[in-house]
């Protein structure tokens, strides 16, 4: 038995190592770049789950909760998918619809128990944000060019829970995080113009030697010489991995806290990632000049992208979970994500190639910030569950908080604005050693104009499933 056991072990690390490098498609979060809720359980409850056993999914929730496991082994499969319906409306009233409409999440955890530890592996997707627009809509800056923004956060996790008496567990997880992003983002000229212009700089900032030689450039081109479009593009066509990507780690530190049987309170304080900038050698950036008497004169530099600076952002979160009836279990988060920590700005810096084909602007480079200022935000979490039966469980929660993005800076590329959710969900004893969980979440529409004027709307349709098996 001890040989199938540590077989099975090997296996899953062999496995989870293998969704590191497939797991991880854009994913459209909630609660700024979060999800609502990891797992469908505590999904189904408002994202609830630092109080009471939610699965394996505790590792990326409160890894305390994995003391409450009762069976010696658990594995958990599950399968999630985000349904965006996002908007973006021009001052004149045209709209563009985000084309990224499905995307789909898997994710596995192993947790072990051992006398009064339990331990494990997992891999979750963590969050992100991102959409996609046509080049004919007014996106396209009228020059056909499609924007499209992809980033993801995923982590493989390791965590060890030890249950010090029975009534207090403390935990702490080791994270291996990895980020990717794909951009393709015009600019108008206006936009590139507020960019370069020290005079100006409302929504960002620009320099380095490619805008120093623009400058000179633009200064020799015959009077009423405009730009059209700046253009920044690294993205690639893979569904699971942005073109750029940084790798690094992270960890958590849970208690849970069970005073009575009926009463379990939970705390736990996820530390900010230590992410390695975020690099590509296979990108471009492009501008097209309108000149008096030639037209439409286009140039693109080939080079490589660095996204400096990237980080997720640290989180401290407190709840508690009673069960007033055997039947029933109330239960309550309240979370507060730090985000003005790490999203004060959008960091990227453009190295055009030393070749021919780059023209002057060979081996120069580029570095542009665009403002954030991102708040920090308060989450507020409820679920209720009734046990209906021996094998249903029916689940029904909310989640409340409000849109850390200061409407000024609001970009149609990022608009991880929705800020209130309805959750769903039930879960199934298959047999004794196997469940099935499902959760569903409406992701209600909000609504917001950033301070060129251009309107956002933005809610979803999510649902996640998995498939318990004890052994």
């Amino acid at each position: 038995m001890k040989i199938t056991l540590t077989r099975r072990t090997a296996y899953l690390s062999v496995l989870c190592g293998v969704l590191a490098l497939s797991e991880g498609p854009a994913l459209r979060a909630t609660d700024g770049m979060n999800m609502e809720g990891y797992g469908p359980v505590a999904t189904a409850l408002g994202g609830a789950s630092m109080a009471f056993d939610n699965g394996t999914a505790a590792i990326a929730n409160n890894p305390a909760t994995l003391g409450l496991q009762q069976q010696k082994n658990r594995l958990d499969l599950a399968l999630g998918i985000l349904g965006p319906d996002v908007h973006a409306i021009s001052p004149s009233g045209q709209s563009a619809k985000s084309e990224s409409t499905a995307f789909y999440m898997p994710a596995i955890g192993y947790i072990r128990r051992s006398g009064d530890l339990a331990y494990g592996v997992g891999v979750f997707g963590q969050g992100g944000m991102g959409c996609q627009y046509n080049g004919s809509s007014w996106m396209g800056s009228g020059s056909g060019l499609e924007n499209r923004s992809e980033v993801s956060v995923g982590r493989v996790i390791a965590p060890l829970a030890w249950n010090i008496t029975d009534k207090l567990t403390i935990a702490a997880t080791a994270d291996f995080v990895w980020a990717g992003m794909d951009l393709k983002m015009a600019m108008s000229g206006a936009q590139f113009n507020d960019l370069v212009n020290p005079q100006s700089q409302q929504f960002g900032y620009a320099s380095g030697s490619i805008v120093q030689s623009f400058g000179q450039i633009m200064q020799t081109m015959p009077a009423g010489t405009s730009v059209n479009y700046a253009y920044f593009d690294f993205s690639n066509s893979n569904p699971f991995t942005g073109r750029a990507r940084g790798y690094g780690y992270a960890g958590k530190i849970g208690i849970l806290y069970r005073p009575l049987s009926s009463l379990h309170i939970g705390l736990t304080y996820h530390t900010e990632t230590e992410l390695a900038d975020l690099t590509t050698n296979s990108g471009s950036l492009s501008f097209q000049l309108n000149v008096p008497g030639m037209g439409a004169v286009p140039q693109t530099l080939l080079g490589s992208f660095r996204v400096r600076d990237f980080e997720w952002p640290a989180m401290l979160a407190g709840g508690v979970a009673w069960y007033p009836h055997p039947k029933w279990m109330l239960t309550a988060d309240v979370r507060e994500v730090y985000w003005a920590s790490v999203m004060r700005q959008f960091s990227m810096s453009f190295h055009a190639f030393a070749n021919a084909s780059n023209g002057s602007f060979a081996g120069q480079t580029l570095d542009a910030s665009l403002y954030q200022e991102w708040k920090d935000q308060t989450i507020v979490m409820l679920g209720a569950a009734y046990q209906a039966s021996d094998r249903l469980t029916l689940r029904v929660g909310g989640n409340m908080t409000s849109n850390p993005i200061p409407d000024k800076y609001l970009n149609p590329m990022f608009p991880a604005t929705v800020e209130n959710h309805l959750t769903v969900g039930f879960g199934w004893r298959i047999s004794p050693t196997a469940t099935f969980d499902m959760s569903l979440t409406r992701g209600f529409k909000s609504t917001d104009t950033n301070g060129a004027g251009v309107t956002m709307t933005h809610s979803q349709f999510n649902g996640q499933a998995m498939v318990s098996l004890f052994f």
